[in-house]
């Protein structure tokens, strides 16, 4: 008997340590909260959490909707605590008219993630980088040299060369009648060579199979294969991290190789010259990286979505044919100098970005410091999360909200309500090509073949998981290339 009193007396001596740690850690993190509580006493409100892990226990996929069915209880501007980072989330549009027009500089910088460290360059590209002069030089580069107004009007025969092969390969596939396509790879191949052919130019277009570009294309396939980890996959990400990292820097390797074919040269006003030498290999990677990220997936989900709606509602599909027959003269494909004329076409393109925006949750907002949102207080540090999707799903912002309806966008101002690609001094800059992508291929698209669904069911607009918002079935439709002299004439 006594030997057993001793073994338990090990046991719970033993044991105290671990129990003692636990209660201390609790004790700590519950001081945190009470220490911020009373001087942030009016903090936004949300869901209780637990220590240490805070509210990640409810954090489930997909995450727009989540929030979205936390602001019904809590309302639309809350909190949560993801571990000990304390988040506002934001499903108001006036609240976010005032995040990003009063509070747009305290709400300029980026919170710091896995991601950002072993894909965005130790958080150093423009996408992730904290506001300030080197984000400032990053903004400018891209801005002048890949996506001013000049430029991108330079890169337009690379647009329309990239729509046309698609187009040809659907009229190739098509030519004997309605056949099934799947339309997701297709527009996920086009909007990836476009992006790759502005920043790398003649040595991506030659497709050619041999020598140093095919090691560069071998190196390049990762960073399109790289979006399956970053849509929600964190386990996936921890493990992986370094082989991306070894991927990433022969990537980088190969592309500074071939620095001097590219196209896109760092052209900076006389007031950046001493800077040149420490941006100009920094910029001209992250740069690349940034695009292909961004511009591959956002454009052709937004293609995919468009068509999934049109099948669904031939008479709108029907209305768009119209619309180009109307304004584009006999025997001319639309171009894109045509697209202002085509309104309806526009406002089909703004209905998509509106019910299935490529980016549902804004890229995360870090306050620099103490600011207020509404009636509520929100401290320095904290991480700003804008619901884009609930935001355009809101029955106070519009009518129908659920419902594809394209001609709500015939009032201009409506577009002004639109956050697909955000808001303020860190919204996306990316916008203008593409929609000039979007919008041109989808114009041809409608223009040069007859589409329809692949049963009499509709098409199953179920959402699947990641940060781009994909179709979680692959869009398949019958296709055929449409019988006029003009089309037949081209292919």
């Amino acid at each position: 008997l006594q030997s057993q009193i001793h073994n338990t007396t090990n046991e719970a001596s033993s044991m105290t340590p671990f129990y003692l740690s636990v209660l201390v850690i609790i004790f700590l993190f519950s001081l945190k909260l009470l220490f911020q509580s009373r001087r942030f006493r009016n903090l936004p409100p949300g869901p209780p959490s637990f220590p240490i892990i805070g509210n990640l226990h409810q954090l489930k996929q997909p995450l727009h909707r989540t929030f979205h069915a936390i602001s019904l209880k809590y309302g639309q501007v809350f909190s949560l605590w993801f571990g000990s980072r304390f988040v506002v989330v934001v499903s108001s549009f006036p609240a976010v008219q005032e995040c990003f027009t009063k509070n747009d500089i305290v709400l300029a910088n980026r919170p710091h993630f896995l991601a950002g460290e072993y894909i965005g360059y130790n958080n150093t590209t423009v996408t992730v980088s904290n506001y300030g002069d080197h984000w400032r030089n990053l903004r400018r580069i891209m801005a002048l040299e890949v996506l001013s107004t000049h430029r991108l009007n330079s890169f337009l025969e690379i647009r329309r060369d990239e729509i046309m092969r698609l187009v040809r390969k659907l009229a190739h596939d098509s030519h004997n009648g309605f056949t099934k396509v799947e339309l997701k790879s297709r527009f996920s191949e086009m909007t990836f060579n476009t992006i790759m052919r502005m920043i790398s130019g003649p040595l991506w277009a030659t497709r050619s199979l041999s020598g140093p570009n095919t090691r560069l294309r071998g190196r390049v396939q990762p960073l399109r294969d790289e979006n399956k980890v970053l849509k929600g996959e964190n386990k996936v990400l921890e493990e992986e991290n370094k082989g991306l990292s070894v991927e990433f820097r022969a990537a980088r390797g190969d592309l500074a190789r071939v620095q001097k074919s590219l196209e896109i040269a760092l052209r900076l006003n006389d007031n950046y010259a001493s800077q040149v030498g420490e941006l100009q290999g920094l910029a001209s990677s992250s740069r690349s990286r940034v695009m292909l990220l961004a511009g591959t997936d956002t454009s052709s989900v937004t293609l995919e979505w468009a068509m999934s709606n049109l099948l669904n509602h031939p008479e709108i599909l029907k209305k768009a044919k119209n619309e180009l027959d109307t304004h584009i003269r006999q025997n001319c494909l639309v171009d894109e100098p045509d697209l202002s004329k085509l309104s309806y076409l526009q406002s089909i393109v703004y209905e998509t970005l509106r019910l299935h925006p490529a980016a549902p949750m804004l890229v995360p907002h870090l306050s620099s410091e103490y600011c207020t949102i509404g009636e509520y207080n929100v401290p320095q540090n904290t991480i700003l999360l804008v619901n884009a999707w609930a935001i355009h799903r809101d029955p106070k912002l519009w009518s129908d909200p659920t419902h594809f309806k394209p001609e709500r966008f015939e009032k201009e101002s409506e577009a002004s309500k639109l956050l697909s690609f955000g808001l303020g001094r860190r919204a996306c800059p990316g916008a203008n090509l593409a929609q000039r992508t979007v919008s041109l291929t989808l114009a041809l698209l409608i223009q040069c073949f007859e589409w329809k669904r692949t049963s009499k069911e509709e098409i199953d607009m179920t959402e699947g998981k990641g940060v781009t918002m994909p179709k979680k079935f692959p869009l398949e439709a019958m296709c055929q290339v449409c019988q006029s002299p003009t089309i037949n004439g081209i292919f």
